[in-house]
């Protein structure tokens, strides 16, 4: 004869407790209603009394499940509470800081322990106008974020870890004399933003391979400093990710073809939204596009949606970023409690494009992206290569878009000859 699970002392019923049966706990079975319900209160005068309850048992099988998953998970301490909006989990550890060897020029807050940077604290009047000088410095180190961007997204498929691009991120950076901006900026522990399905921006590098069916967005800056970021599909992807990529980046274009002098900064998130708004997305407004030259970020402010009373124009010598941020539900975002990573707070996924452009007296010149080339232009190249017996492949040992190396002597030449006069 089995025995209640509760009174011990009477023959047990068909009645089972369902919490033990989610549990995995056999032979939770109880003689009737009442002696169920007794034994299964929750009594906060006496502990010892609580022991002895059948919910007690419930509570010391979840603690010691809970204990066990603990001791599994890669996830620091503080973390493990936290209730993730989406799928996607961190896998850590992180790996160590990677180092950039001294002779690379670097900002201030390389090796500020808290990665503050003095220049940006200093609050701007206005919004910088470049002379030729930082035009042609802005030129080279865009085109050079441009290269790396391409290279890091060449090697982007399933398998490989967003660690292992952030490595090669890293000393593609190295090869072209270029210190990688995010490394150490507000601690920001890593040379490159990897931000996958529905982390919107700021994601950090860590050991979790991507997968067949993920997006993610690729942030390259190098120093000082040219920004630019796009959204990759990691392999086969569904057609609703495709559609959320194609309509952020065409939301971008469009917004960078009214730039000219003159026009009012808040009509770029008007541009924006009237591409994304019937397509029934939404557009991330905690982010926005900055100033940009030998501040990593500064004046202007530039948002993404419409509606916005942002003051201020346009005018010749400006350069900043357009980069918005759309999500396929809400707008509403959390942050892991890793100080950085941004995501949706439905968990759906989101999607960005960014680009460095220079206000011109006839419209907007995108910096990060290299110049075209005529077919005829590329033919003498390569057979000039052939002649000489050299290679046209970049310092990393992976073609540009251009198919043209980039010496390093020129890349620290201009990065070193990038003179800027404060605000």
């Amino acid at each position: 004869m089995a025995k209640c699970a509760g009174c011990g002392e009477k023959e047990a019923s068909r009645l089972e407790c369902p919490n033990c049966k989610k549990l995995g706990i056999n032979g939770s079975f109880f003689c009737d209603q009442d002696c169920f319900k007794r034994n299964c209160e929750w009594t906060v005068t006496a502990i010892a009394y609580w022991l002895n309850t059948h919910k007690g048992i419930h509570s010391i099988v979840q603690l010691a499940a809970q204990t066990e998953a603990d001791k599994e998970s890669t996830l620091p301490p503080n973390m493990r509470s936290y209730h993730f909006t989406g799928p996607l989990r961190p896998v850590y550890p992180l790996s160590p800081k990677r180092q950039v060897p001294a002779h690379i020029d670097r900002p201030d807050y390389a090796d500020h322990p808290q990665g503050i940077s003095a220049c940006e604290a200093v609050r701007e009047r206005s919004v910088k106008i470049c002379n030729k000088e930082e035009i042609e410095g802005m030129r080279l180190v865009c085109r050079l974020s441009r290269e790396v961007l391409d290279i890091v997204a060449a090697h982007t498929r399933p398998g490989i870890t967003t660690d292992e691009l952030d490595a090669i991120c890293h000393q593609a950076c190295i090869e072209r004399n270029a210190y990688p901006s995010p490394l150490n900026y507000a601690k920001f522990p890593k040379s490159v933003c990897t931000s996958v399905n529905e982390v919107i921006c700021h994601g950090i590098p860590d050991q979790r391979p991507l997968v067949e069916g993920d997006i993610i967005n690729l942030d390259v800056t190098l120093c000082f400093h040219g920004d630019l970021n796009a959204t990759y599909p990691v392999g086969k992807v569904d057609q609703e990710s495709l559609d959320l990529i194609a309509t952020t980046k065409k939301s971008m274009e469009e917004a960078i073809a009214i730039c000219k002098p003159g026009v009012p900064y808040r009509e770029i998130g008007n541009k924006i939204e009237e591409i994304v708004k019937p397509k029934g997305y939404s557009i991330v407004r905690r982010y926005t596009g900055h100033g940009i030259h030998h501040l990593f970020h500064c004046q202007p402010n530039i948002v993404h949606y419409g509606g916005s009373k942002t003051p201020g124009k346009m005018e010749v010598g400006q350069i900043f970023t357009i980069e918005p941020m759309i999500n396929l539900g809400t707008s509403n975002l959390d942050h892991w409690r890793d100080d950085w990573t941004a995501v949706t707070m439905d968990g759906r996924r989101s999607a960005q494009f960014e680009e460095t452009i220079l206000i011109t007296e006839n419209g907007a010149e995108i910096l990060t992206r290299l110049p075209p080339t005529t077919s005829s232009s590329s033919k003498k190249k390569k057979k000039k290569s052939k002649a000489n017996g050299t290679s046209t492949s970049t310092p990393s040992g992976d073609a540009s878009p251009d198919g043209v190396a980039t010496p390093t002597s020129e890349v620290a030449a201009g990065v070193n000859g990038l003179a800027v006069d404060g605000d």
